[in-house]
């Protein structure tokens, strides 16, 4: 295929084939031989292709999605094939926002050929109070696989921030006694010094076991269920149920809108857990950072992330005023504004400019970012 004629396949495929489309196209858009890009004759998989285009987005040369609830779970499963899987997603999540409430509770056929992500997760937990039995059945195994793929995603590099952070904190380098001396570790550290006249290293420097202990931090997650944080709180949910599963850390995950909710007890169950939040309601940080600071015991050993879009129904001068005596108590306090794949959130920037001008840096974080922040905020940085 020439450039010319695959420059005019690729103008096709954008305008369809519609009189409106082709207008819009130019000159510019036109083929080798003179002909407008809308004219340019498709087949076989291409042509199947621009059929899953102008179902979606053809509204103006007459496609209606909504029409036939069978041949929208046929499309959100050929979209699949014909696309890589980030496009797929995009175009699956603008045909779930075209379709009623009413037809996506009623179908399961749909929900069983979407790719699940963790916004989807999130719009089938707004709306599980209205589902169906049948339909509830297939949203549950939509959000098991969502928070499968988010353990995938978020286990290791959570682990290996917790380990690489925590090292040292459990690693006594001043050791008192011959039995508190790790003679593994103290060899490794003074290589430098081996005396080759005498076959030994000079160790210089002892490095000794840590303390023994149950945790070296406590990890709060204080968590806004309101609408708009919804597919922040799925990551979190998930987040919140890899740091518990780490021996070196406590893990708490405290929800809040207008009330405040500690399902601490219910991370053994990520999925049941999601499944029983409620989400929506007005936001209360102030009474959500009240009930934090109760279960603080180890200041100076405890991490306090707050993800929030700062909207605050409650006092905004409380926040910042317990921000304030939190960070003055040696607590580690960050604010993520958003926890999500999906770009710059909306937020409150004079709150955000507020707990920053304090110490308590605000920005938004992806989930991978997510483990970064948290071997940063466990090394005191």
């Amino acid at each position: 295929m020439t450039t010319s004629d695959e420059r005019a396949r690729r103008w096709r495929l954008v305008l369809g084939k519609g009189e409106d489309q082709s207008e819009g196209g130019g000159s510019g858009g036109q083929g080798s031989g003179g002909e407008r890009p809308e004219e340019t004759p498709l087949s076989g998989r291409d042509a199947a292709l621009d059929e899953a285009l102008d179902a979606l987005y053809g509204e103006a040369r007459g496609g209606d999605l909504s029409a036939s609830m069978p041949d929208v779970a046929r499309w959100l499963g050929d979209v699949r094939d014909y696309f890589p899987e980030p496009v797929a997603q995009i175009m699956q999540r603008d045909a779930l926002a075209r379709l009623t409430t009413r037809q996506l509770v009623e179908h399961p056929e749909l929900l069983a050929q979407v790719e699940p992500d963790a916004a989807l997760a999130a719009q089938l937990l707004s709306l599980r109070k209205v589902m169906p039995e049948q339909t509830l059945e297939t949203a549950r195994q939509v959000v098991a696989q969502v928070v499968r793929d988010l353990v995938k995603r978020l286990d290791f590099p959570l682990r290996q921030a917790a380990a690489g952070s925590l090292n040292r904190a459990g690693r006594r380098h001043r050791p008192r006694r011959l039995a508190e001396i790790n003679w593994a570790r103290t060899v490794q550290a003074n290589l430098r010094h081996y005396q080759p006249a005498q076959q030994t290293v000079v160790p210089e420097r002892l490095v000794g076991y840590g303390r023994r202990q149950a945790t070296l931090r406590d990890i709060i997650l204080l968590v806004d269920a309101s609408a708009s944080m919804a597919t922040s709180v799925v990551y979190a949910g998930v987040a919140a149920a890899v740091l518990a599963s780490i021996p070196s850390l406590a893990a708490r995950l405290v929800l809040f809108d207008t009330a405040v909710v500690d399902v601490s007890d219910q991370l053994g169950d990520p999925v049941e857990m999601l499944f029983g939040l409620r989400l929506g309601g007005g936001t209360n940080i102030d009474r959500a950072l009240t009930y934090a600071r109760g279960a603080i015991t180890r200041p100076r050993d405890t991490v306090v992330i707050l993800i929030t879009d700062l909207f605050e129904g409650g006092s905004k001068e409380g926040v910042v005023r317990q921000v304030g005596e939190m960070l003055a108590d040696g607590v580690a306090v960050v604010v993520l504004l958003a926890l999500n794949d999906q770009g710059a959130p909306r937020y409150d920037t004079a709150l955000a400019q507020r707990l920053a001008d304090l110490g308590a840096p605000a920005f938004a974080c992806t989930p991978e970012g997510f483990a970064e922040v948290m071997g940063e905020a466990l090394r005191g940085k």
